[in-house]
């Protein structure tokens, strides 16, 4: 595997292990060369991932920005201040050993290779019934995760954030139920816009949006987002993080398309949150299942329209066995009453579905 990075890049990263005290100077260039240095793959991420070795053994993951671009420096930035506030709240993140203002290099602990979703692989029958160990998996992260929205919203600081600093409607039309029309339906299936579907869109977003963000979100908050070291759970990928709703983490992880839990599994998951959650903060059951099922059906819009642009635009086939288990899934939450009054969306996605089936 090439090790890419310029001699620029080289030569902070080599700053940087020195300054954390991860190697010395003189190991410190012999990590960096090509026999010793292995780069690894992100999902959909630009950046780039590299596994540093020294005498054959890993010593931290470093992460270089997609590009020299201020938003690129940017995502670094927040993955560093986020980070170190996530840490400061006991929540399962990897060290972050570095952080480089001027090129945006990170150094983190390594974590290894294993994620929740490797648990899942093979793992067919979760469709059926639920696996004890994964139940008990997803049970520590659902602990962890009501733990961290309710520690991390307090004293967090919107200026870390490089995308926006709050979950709101704004953000769910552009990146979410627009992300859905532009990426699935005008460009992965060539469809021109449905006239009336923007209004209604927009309704179902002013609603989500009424459930607030009070609460510390990590807002990709899946299966492939989530290792397992040692037993225990380790959340990465948080740059992204921001203020907003308890909801919408807890539907990420339940309909996460990559995991394709069952519905049995996910009320099980579900009630349990809801027990957890509330060690913290007092619900209103009925009223945060309504609020739930808005912004799982956000959060499905967006799997839709990243899976497919991820895919057709991206070139990243892996993402195009996903579209169809997240199509059903919008597709069956449609199905519920608070969604009746939008017939013009249900229909779309039924005829998606069709559509991506050929």
């Amino acid at each position: 595997m090439v090790f890419s990075l310029s001699s620029k890049l080289k030569k902070r990263a080599e700053f940087l292990l020195v300054d954390a005290g991860l190697l010395e100077r003189s190991e410190a260039g012999k990590a960096l060369d090509l026999s010793s240095s292995g780069q690894l793959h992100g999902d959909g991420s630009n950046r780039q991932f590299f596994r540093i070795y020294h005498m054959q053994e890993p010593v931290c993951i470093l992460v270089a920005p997609a590009g020299k671009g201020d938003d690129d420096l940017a995502e670094a930035r927040s993955a560093w201040f986020i980070g170190n506030h996530l840490r400061t709240r006991n929540v399962p993140v990897p060290e972050l050993y570095g952080w480089d203002a001027e090129t945006g290099i990170l150094l983190f602990e390594d974590l290894g290779d294993t994620r929740l979703h490797d648990f899942i692989v093979g793992k067919k029958d979760l469709l059926l019934q639920p696996d004890a160990d994964l139940l008990i998996s997803y049970s520590r992260v659902i602990e962890e995760l009501a733990q961290m929205q309710y520690a991390c919203g307090v004293d967090f600081d919107k200026n870390w954030c490089w995308d926006s600093p709050r979950y709101d409607q704004e953000l769910m039309l552009e990146r979410e139920s627009g992300y859905f029309l532009r990426a699935f339906w005008q460009g992965l299936l060539g469809r021109e816009s449905v006239q009336g579907v923007e209004e209604e869109l927009e309704d179902i977003a002013k609603r989500a949006a009424e459930a607030g963000a009070d609460y510390f979100l990590h807002r990709d908050f899946q299966c492939r987002n989530i290792m397992v070291k040692d037993g225990r759970v380790r959340f990465i990928d948080f740059q992204g993080g921001r203020m907003g709703p308890l909801g919408y983490d807890l539907a990420s992880l339940l309909i996460d398309p990559y995991a394709g839990l069952s519905q049995a599994v996910r009320e099980n998951l579900f009630d349990y949150y809801i027990t957890c959650i509330g060690k913290y903060t007092k619900l209103e059951e009925n009223q945060f299942v309504h609020q739930y099922n808005l912004l799982a059906f956000q959060r499905n819009m967006q799997f839709v329209g990243a899976f497919s642009f991820l895919y057709q635009v991206k070139n990243k086939v892996f993402f195009a066995d996903y579209i169809s288990p997240a199509l059903s899934d919008l597709a069956a939450r449609l199905q519920l009453p608070q969604f009746s009054q939008y017939p013009i969306i249900r229909s779309m996605v039924k005829k998606g579905i069709a559509l991506w089936a050929r």
